[in-house]
Parts: structure tokens; C-alpha cells; sequence
């Protein structure tokens, strides 16, 4: 018997999505020294050696994004406290 999600992907993509700006990447280039922004890398630090990296951008890894953030969280990131903008990719 197959299991009964009490949310479906596409609604927790469509929640998510109504709460995230997204911008095109032309866009965030304009960004780039506003200091009221973070650029956040959310790659893999294998992605990153082998495809390199965008200066003063802050990684943090996907798997640790919830837990950097949380300010209750033992693992929390004084960054993600700051105020600013984030804009991850």
C-alpha cells in the first residue's frame, strides 16, 4: 500500500516558493557589492574545487542550511543573525 503524503512536493514547492524572491541572475550580478547582501553558496565543496568560487560569497553547505540558520540551533552562524539579504545559490 502506498503511502499518503499529508503534503505533496508540488504543494511544498508552492508554499516555499510563495515566500522566496527569486531573481534572475542578471540581476543578482548587480548585487554583487550592495553590503547589505550575502551571497550564499549552497554547493557542494566538491562543486566548488572543481568549478571554483564567487569572491566574498559565504558557503554553506545544503545539508547544514537549516541548521546555520536557526538561531536556537547548537550549530547556528552568526552570518544568517546579520540583517542582511541572503541570496543563495
Amino acid at each position: 500500500m502506498a503511502l499518503k503524503l499529508k503534503k505533496t512536493v508540488k504543494q511544498m514547492l508552492a508554499e516555499a516558493n510563495a515566500e522566496v524572491e527569486t531573481i534572475a541572475a542578471a540581476d543578482s550580478i548587480k548585487l554583487k557589492d550592495d553590503p547589505n547582501v550575502v551571497f550564499v553558496d549552497i554547493r557542494d565543496i566538491r562543486e566548488l574545487d572543481r568549478d571554483g568560487r564567487i569572491a566574498g560569497a559565504f558557503h554553506a553547505p545544503r545539508g547544514m542550511l537549516e541548521f546555520w540558520v536557526d538561531p536556537e540551533s547548537q550549530y547556528h552562524k552568526d552570518i544568517f543573525a546579520s540583517g542582511k539579504k541572503f541570496l543563495f545559490f
